[in-house]
């Protein structure tokens, strides 16, 4: 259950948010300030295509929805972690009464220790059952957010877009094609606090 809910953990901490669109300019070249220079968060201006990228890892970090998220899944794992944990200990507990009451001949019967012995093993078998239905929902649960967040950070990309007419923006982030980028067409903290803003003001 352990490595289970560890590795649904590892996913939500590792949300790979793919950002990839492509906007098409549809007024005057001269009224797009994308096309006329990249800005770079220093202020400085950078003449050519009107790209820019997200390191999505420090995105997720800071962005708070992307906190929130997280933390409510800590919370289900957590959950899960404390109901498996209980129905195991209370398990073991009655195998460890069965073994010391077959070891002192407590049992009037065979018959009546073979009964308890398979009310046991049913027992061990729900509570796989458990482990895998509460690692399954877990795991459901958590590629759903993961969706909620990509579905956000997109939509409210293509708002901040509107008003800047970068063409592509790319995900920047571990696994990503770009193996360098210039720091200045980097607009994570940018897009972070667009983000952060949206995001308290839907609360």
């Amino acid at each position: 259950m352990k490595n289970n809910v560890n590795y649904v953990i590892q996913g939500i901490l590792a949300i790979a948010v793919i950002i990839l669109f492509v906007m098409y300019f549809s007024g005057k070249k001269s009224n797009n300030p994308a096309m006329r220079s990249a800005t770079a968060e220093s202020g400085e201006q950078i003449a050519g295509f009107p790209v820019a990228y997200i390191n999505v890892d420090s995105l997720l970090l800071k962005y708070n929805f992307s906190i929130d998220l997280n933390e409510q899944i800590l919370k289900k794992q957590e959950n899960a972690r404390a109901n498996y944990t209980q129905k195991a200990r209370s398990l073991q507990s009655e195998a460890e009464e069965f073994q010391y009451k077959l070891q002192n001949g407590a049992f009037a019967t065979r018959e009546r220790a073979e009964q308890e012995q398979q009310r046991l093993m049913k027992k061990q078998q729900e509570l796989q059952e458990l482990d895998s239905r509460l690692t399954q929902e877990l795991m459901e649960q958590t590629q759903a957010m993961n969706e909620q967040l990509r579905d956000t950070v997109v939509h409210y990309l293509k708002q901040y877009n509107q008003g800047k007419g970068y063409q592509i923006i790319f995900s920047n982030t571990a696994g990503s094609p770009i193996f360098l980028a210039d720091d200045a067409y980097n607009i994570t903290n940018e897009i972070v606090e667009y983000l952060n803003k949206r995001y308290s003001g839907a609360k």
